[in-house]
C-alpha cells in the first residue's frame, strides 16, 4: 500500500474506531491496553487500535454492521438507529409528532426539549443492553440517523413528512434546536449522535433515487439545499453527516468532492464522520456507473472522505460481501 492509500485509510477508520475505544473501555483484560485506557487523549487511543487490527478487522469496521475482534475485546456494533421524531424499533420509546407537523410549530425550544428526551432515551436503552451483557444490534446503538433535513417542495415524495418542509431557515434552526438536545452538551462525550441527512438535493422520487443525476446551479445550492447543512455543522456541531444516493452535477453524492470536500470538511469544517445511505457505495457503480468494480467503488467514496458504508443491509449471517469491496481496493493498492 502506498503512503497515500495508508494516509486515507487512517483517516477513514479514525472516526469509526472512536466509537469501539468507548465500547471496549470496559471490557476486562488481563494487562493495560492504551486504547482501554480513558484517561489517555482519544487521538493516542485510536491510534493505538488501529495499530493492533489487521487488515480484515479494520475492513470489517467500515460497514455499518462493524464486526466483534474477540482477541481485542471488542464487541459487535452496528451503526444503523433511527430516532426521527422518537427513537424507533427498539422497544418503548416517547413518539412525538412527525417532524412536518412539528416544523409547523415553528418552536426552537420545544425542539430541543424533544431532542434531549430522544437523546436520554436512547442513551437509556444503550445502557440497558450494556447491562444485559448482550450485544448492540441494529436499532440498538448511539449513532442516529436522524434528523432528515431535505427540502421538501414537491408532494409527490413519499417521505416528505420526515422533513421540516419547504424552508432552509426553518429547517436549519429545527435541526439544529434538535441536535443539539440529542447530542448534549457535555464537553467531551456525546449522549448520542446525530446525523444530518441526505447530503444533498435529496428529495425523490423513490423508485429512481439510487441512479438519479441532480443538475442543479451553483446559486440554488447555496440559496436552497444546503444552507440546513451548513448550519448543523457550523452552529448545531452535529457528529455524523449521511450523503445520499443520488449524483449532484454528474458526481455520486458520496463521491462528490465539491460536498464532501469543498464544502463539508472545507468551508464548513466538519470534524464529524460520514456514513452512506444504506447501498449507497454500490451505487456508485450499478447505479450511477462511475466506476467499473464495487472495489473501485469502495476506494473512491474512501477518498472523498465516507468513512461508513451503510452496505448490504439484507445480507446473509456470516456473509463477508459488504466489507469485501475494501479488502479488495487495499489489496489492488486502489
Amino acid at each position: 500500500m502506498n503512503r497515500k492509500s495508508a494516509v486515507i485509510e487512517r483517516e477513514s477508520i479514525l472516526a469509526l474506531a472512536s466509537a469501539l475505544v468507548a465500547s471496549a473501555a470496559s471490557a476486562q483484560v488481563a494487562a493495560p491496553i492504551p486504547f482501554r485506557d480513558a484517561s489517555l487523549p482519544v487521538e493516542r487511543r485510536v491510534d493505538d487500535l488501529i495499530a493492533r487490527l489487521t487488515p480484515e478487522e479494520k475492513a470489517s469496521q467500515l460497514v455499518n454492521q462493524a464486526r466483534a475482534i474477540p482477541r481485542l475485546n471488542i464487541p459487535e456494533y452496528n451503526w444503523w438507529s433511527e430516532a426521527l421524531h422518537g427513537v424507533a424499533n427498539n422497544g418503548y420509546a416517547t413518539v412525538f409528532p412527525e417532524p412536518i407537523g412539528l416544523a409547523a410549530t415553528f418552536d426552537t425550544p420545544a425542539m430541543l426539549a424533544m431532542g434531549e428526551a430522544i437523546g436520554t432515551e436512547g442513551r437509556i436503552r444503550w445502557n440497558q443492553v450494556e447491562r444485559s451483557g448482550a450485544p448492540h444490534r441494529i436499532m440498538q446503538g448511539l449513532t442516529y440517523w436522524s434528523p432528515n433535513i431535505n427540502i421538501f417542495r414537491d408532494p409527490r415524495w413519499g417521505r416528505g413528512q420526515e422533513t421540516y418542509g419547504e424552508d432552509p431557515y426553518l429547517t436549519g434552526e429545527l435541526g439544529v434546536a434538535f441536535v443539539r438536545g440529542m447530542q448534549g452538551d457535555d464537553p467531551r462525550y456525546y449522549r448520542v449522535s446525530a446525523t444530518a441527512k441526505h447530503y444533498a438535493v435529496h428529495s425523490g422520487p423513490e423508485p429512481t433515487r439510487h441512479s438519479d443525476n441532480i443538475t442543479v446551479s451553483l446559486h440554488d445550492l447555496e440559496d436552497t439545499y444546503l444552507p440546513a447543512f451548513r448550519a448543523l455543522v457550523v452552529d448545531g456541531k452535529v457528529e455524523s453527516v449521511m450523503c445520499a444516493y443520488n449524483s449532484v452535477n454528474g458526481d455520486p453524492a458520496c463521491a462528490s468532492g465539491f460536498l464532501l470536500n469543498d464544502r463539508l470538511r472545507g468551508a464548513w469544517g466538519f470534524k464529524g464522520h460520514v456514513v452512506s445511505d444504506c447501498d449507497s457505495i454500490a451505487d456508485i457503480q450499478r447505479g450511477h456507473h462511475t466506476v467499473g468494480t464495487m472495489a473501485e467503488a469502495a476506494a473512491l467514496s474512501m477518498k472523498f472522505g465516507v468513512d461508513n458504508d451503510c452496505a448490504e443491509y439484507g445480507r446473509g449471517p456470516g456473509a463477508t460481501s459488504d466489507y469485501d469491496r475494501y479488502l479488495d481496493a487495499m489489496k489492488s493498492g486502489l
